[in-house]
C-alpha cells in the first residue's frame, strides 16, 4: 500500500508524476476541505515550491505530518519555527540552482545595463530607420555590491570578476574566507555600488531591507538588481525612485506580490523584467526534483535527510 503524500502548491509536471508512481499522491489544489479532512491524519510529507505559503495553522490541520519537502532553495514561505514545534522536518533544493540563478543576475545586469530589450524594441517599432540606439552604460571595470554573500553571491562575484568589475559585499558577518571588501552597512554599499545585487533571502528579517534611503544611496547612475525574493526590496520605493530618476534602472526577476506585477515596472526602457525564472532551466528543475525525491525517500527509509533546512 503506498504512502499518502500531499502536494501543496504547483510542481513540474514530471516531478508530480513520479511522485504519483510511488506514492498515493494528493493535490490540495484539487481537494475540498471536506476531502482533505478525511486523509488529514494519514498525510506525514506535504510536497511544496519555495514561493508557496505554508502556514501553522496548516500544519495544524495535519496532525501526523513529519516531512515538509520544499521544491527551491528559498523557504521563507515556510513556517520553519511552526514545524519544528510541531517535530516537522523541512528540506529544500540548495545548491543545484546556484549557477543558473548567477548566470541570470550577469545577464540581467548586462540587460539593463546596455538596455538590451529596450534596443530590440526599438528594432522592432522601426526607430533604427530614424535614428541611432540611445547611448548605454559599461558594465566592466565598474563597482558591484552584493547583498547576501552566500552560494549565488559568492557565483556571481566569481563571474563578476571575470569582467573586471571591483566587489562588495555586506551580510550578516564577514566571510574571512572570502578576499572581497566587506561592507556592514548596506547604506555605505549602496553608495560605494554602480550596481547593487540583492541576494538575501526572504523573511522578516530582510522585509524591504532596500528601501527609500538605500535607492537614494545607489544613486541616479545606479542600477538596481533583485534576484531573491521580492519582498526583500521595498516595492513603492522602487517605483517612486525610477519615476523619480533617482536611480538608473532596474532589473528584476522576482516581485512582492508574484504573479502580479506593477504596471509602473512594465514599458520601460531602463527596466528589465523576467518571472521568477532564474531557476528554471531543464537541467536545474531536473536535479531540483532529484532532490526532493531523495529527501522524501530518505525520510520514508528513516534515513538521514539529504538536504534538511538549517
Amino acid at each position: 500500500m503506498k504512502q499518502k503524500v500531499l502536494k501543496q502548491a504547483g510542481l513540474p509536471d514530471a516531478l508530480t508524476a513520479e511522485l504519483s508512481q510511488h506514492y498515493d499522491l494528493y493535490d490540495l489544489a484539487h481537494l475540498s476541505d471536506t476531502e482533505l479532512q478525511a486523509i488529514a491524519g494519514e498525510i506525514m510529507v506535504v510536497i511544496t515550491n519555495g514561493e508557496a505559503v505554508v502556514t501553522r495553522e496548516f500544519i495544524r490541520t495535519l496532525p501526523s505530518l513529519k516531512l515538509i519537502a520544499v521544491f527551491g532553495v528559498g523557504y521563507d514561505g515556510v513556517d520553519v519555527a511552526a514545524a519544528r514545534d510541531a517535530g516537522v522536518d523541512v528540506t529544500h533544493t540548495p545548491g543545484v540552482l546556484t549557477d543558473d540563478v548567477a548566470d541570470l543576475a550577469m545577464g540581467l545586469m548586462l540587460a539593463a545595463s546596455r538596455k538590451i530589450v529596450a534596443a530590440q524594441k526599438f528594432i522592432e517599432q522601426a526607430g533604427w530607420h530614424k535614428s541611432g540606439f540611445q547611448w548605454t552604460r559599461k558594465v566592466s571595470g565598474k563597482r558591484l555590491g552584493i547583498l547576501g554573500m552566500g552560494r549565488i553571491g559568492q557565483a556571481i562575484a566569481k563571474r563578476a570578476a571575470a569582467f573586471d568589475m571591483e566587489i562588495f559585499y555586506s551580510d550578516r558577518q564577514q566571510n574571512s574566507a572570502l578576499t572581497w571588501e566587506f561592507v556592514p552597512d548596506l547604506l555605505t554599499l549602496a553608495q560605494k555600488s554602480d550596481f547593487l545585487m540583492v541576494c538575501a533571502p526572504g523573511g522578516e528579517g530582510t522585509k524591504a531591507l532596500v528601501n527609500q534611503a538605500v535607492l537614494e544611496a545607489l544613486g541616479t547612475e545606479g542600477v538596481l538588481i533583485n534576484i531573491s525574493r521580492g519582498s526583500v526590496v521595498d516595492e513603492d520605493a522602487l517605483v517612486a525612485a525610477l519615476e523619480n530618476n533617482a536611480i538608473a534602472g532596474a532589473a528584476l526577476d522576482v516581485f512582492a506580490h508574484e504573479p502580479d506585477v506593477p504596471v509602473a515596472l512594465q514599458q520601460r526602457d531602463n527596466v528589465v523584467i523576467t518571472p521568477h525564472m532564474a531557476s528554471a532551466t531543464w537541467e536545474t528543475r531536473r536535479e531540483m526534483s532529484r532532490l526532493v525525491l531523495e529527501n522524501v525517500e530518505a525520510w520514508f527509509a528513516g534515513a538521514p535527510l539529504v538536504t534538511p533546512v538549517p
